[in-house]
């Protein structure tokens, strides 16, 4: 078998490469309108989706926003970036550029809306009175807080101007189609980006709910908004009878490409599900459990076993470190493991960004707690204080891919051999 680790890696590489907009989205591209047609979109994806509707259909007219550093080169699609995952200035001015685009369309005009995780942070136009500045406390909160993404979602939906169905509203009465790459567990349209072209049914009393079952602490002004009239547009709303929202990429394709290339070396597969959630550390404990349980089983000389899912894990925030879900997830892994021999893992966001920071996440092996505590860190340490990717970066085991420009959210994998 290859070396345990560069084998992960490319399990990855190979996740990322059948996600890229560029391979995948030309087959669920219709021919191009003969009337107008106008491009909108938001996330980290959205600037690779352009620049693949530009390949199909020659320049176009639009506006795309996109995080930092993952913007592509198109003919006629205007590309601004912005900040993810808390929104910029940039963010804010662009998307009231893309609502003044959108207005006055008329029933003969098309839009095409390219959605891809990151546009809840990059679609940015606060409700009621909030500021800029109340907007990006809010969203520092709610990745704090520890709630699953579809609960941050439903909150941000309430307190924006554009998300949960708002966006496809402007358009109207124009034809929309949404193509989206999906990063969150059930690939359900509604929550990819906060749903921008999609009907929402919860209520922004649900929303407030939430913010007080997770303690978030809101400004007063967003309060405002959640106890108001909320805009967004509920499913059914007539609005919407002229969308249609298109999932052309998700995280069950990039594990299924992965599975495809374990299994040509040798290893047996078992796929745990594409839409994991929980407090990283928390499915890592069961993960490693599971692992353990799974070596046992293996006769000497078997076939290495794959553990693959994906997924959307949290973090409560309980310190000050550096980290993200996927580089705690593979520390906590480390820790649970008990430097049992033959287990390798990686944990990686397809995005190339865990977290906030510029690292997909991280890869481990039977030696990683021993190689820490001779350089004299404390494993258990920097778990406690959040601080994964400080750890990783001491050992030299951090995977960094730059922008992927795409993103279909988690991939972890556990290479389980022999004892």
């Amino acid at each position: 078998m290859t070396d345990p680790l560069a084998l992960l890696r490319s399990l990855f590489d190979a996740a990322v490469a059948v996600a890229d907009p560029m391979r995948s989205l030309a087959a669920h591209l219709p021919p191009r309108p003969a009337g107008r047609c106008v491009i909108v979109g938001a996330g980290k994806a959205s600037a690779r989706m352009a620049e693949a509707v530009e390949a199909e259909w020659g320049p176009c007219e639009g506006l795309v926003i996109t995080r930092y550093g993952y913007g592509r080169p198109c003919a006629g699609i205007e590309i601004v970036e912005a900040a993810h995952p808390v929104p910029d200035e940039a963010g804010c001015a662009a998307t009231a550029r893309m609502l003044r685009l959108l207005d006055g369309l008329g029933e003969d005009d098309t839009v095409l809306a390219l959605i891809s995780g990151g546009a809840s942070s990059l679609l940015v136009q606060p409700a009621g009175e909030m500021t800029l500045a109340e907007k990006q406390a809010v969203n520092a909160g709610l990745l704090a807080s520890g709630a699953p993404i579809g609960h941050m979602n439903l909150i941000r939906k309430h307190l924006s101007s554009v998300k949960g169905g708002q966006l496809a509203a402007a358009a109207h009465p124009a034809r929309m189609l949404a193509l989206m790459i999906s990063d969150v567990p059930g690939d359900d349209p509604a929550m990819i980006g906060s749903g921008p072209t999609v009907g929402e049914p919860g209520t922004a009393a649900q929303a407030r709910a939430l913010v007080a079952r997770y303690g978030i602490d809101l400004p007063a002004s967003a309060l405002s908004v959640l106890d108001g009239e909320s805009g967004v547009v509920p499913p059914g709303d007539p609005r919407l009878s002229r969308v249609e929202n298109v999932v052309f990429a998700a995280p069950s394709q990039s594990l299924d490409a992965a599975a495809d290339l374990a299994q040509r070396e040798g290893i047996r597969v078992k796929t745990l599900g594409d839409d994991l959630e929980g407090e990283a550390r928390d499915v890592a404990r069961a993960h490693a459990a599971l692992a353990r349980e799974m070596q046992e089983r293996l006769a000497p000389g078997a076939a290495p076993v794959l553990l693959m899912s994906g997924g959307e894990l949290t973090v409560t925030r309980r310190g000050d470190g550096v980290g993200g879900p996927n580089a705690e997830y593979a520390l906590a892994l480390a820790l649970y493991l008990g430097r049992a021999a033959g287990i390798h893992a990686i944990a990686c966001d397809t995005d190339g960004v865990d977290g906030a920071a510029e690292v997909a996440g991280a890869t481990i092996a039977p030696d990683t707690l021993a190689r820490a505590e001779a350089a004299g860190i404390d494993a258990e340490a920097a778990l406690a204080r959040n601080d994964a990717h400080s750890f990783f970066a001491a050992l030299g085991d951090q995977v960094i891919t730059g922008p992927t420009l795409t993103n279909v959210n988690d991939f972890r994998a556990i290479l389980i051999a022999p004892a």
